[in-house]
């Protein structure tokens, strides 16, 4: 009977097993003049969304739950959201933003809060806020330093081998 029970989770895809990851990234300061966000950061998004998912990763990310600004919540709607997708996730990561995203930001401290695993995407020549920066002498951070999106991938792939 165990057997069978494993087996029909297996073939579900084994979506009662996977891990969580929340990735979070600046919004509001991504949306183009019809108020969606363009293109070339939807494409970055989409792609490591797409490599967490064929790691069996369930990834809960904002621009994607909101149609890439299509269909914004409100603000309480979307802080309810954030914060109990975060508490919920073993794995969070984020781009902090330049210049700082302010909801980035906030969604880091729960993360630190929750001690969760952080994973933070930052680009090599990048000044960050010196809170992101300095962020893991109190939490478990690790920094992914990046070049360009194939190198993002790449680490984050590396990261998760």
């Amino acid at each position: 009977m165990l057997l069978q029970m494993l087996f029909f989770i297996w073939k579900l895809g084994g979506i009662f097993l996977n891990e969580r990851v929340f990735l979070a990234a600046p919004f509001k300061q991504l949306l183009n003049q019809k108020n969606v966000v363009d293109s070339e950061n939807t494409q970055v998004l989409q792609t490591i969304i797409q490599l967490l998912e064929n790691k069996h990763f369930i990834v809960d990310n904002a621009h994607k739950r909101e149609n890439w600004g299509a269909e914004m919540m409100t603000p309480s709607q979307c802080t309810t959201a954030d914060y109990f997708a975060i508490k919920q996730c073993q794995y969070f990561i984020a781009f902090p933003g330049n210049p700082a995203s302010p909801g980035t930001h906030i969604e880091l401290g729960w993360a630190s809060a929750f001690n969760k695993k952080m994973i933070l995407l930052l680009k090599v020549g990048v000044d960050y806020a010196y809170l992101v920066q300095g962020l893991g002498a109190i939490a478990d951070v690790e920094y992914l330093y990046y070049q360009d999106l194939a190198d993002c991938v790449q680490k984050i792939n590396q990261f998760f081998k």
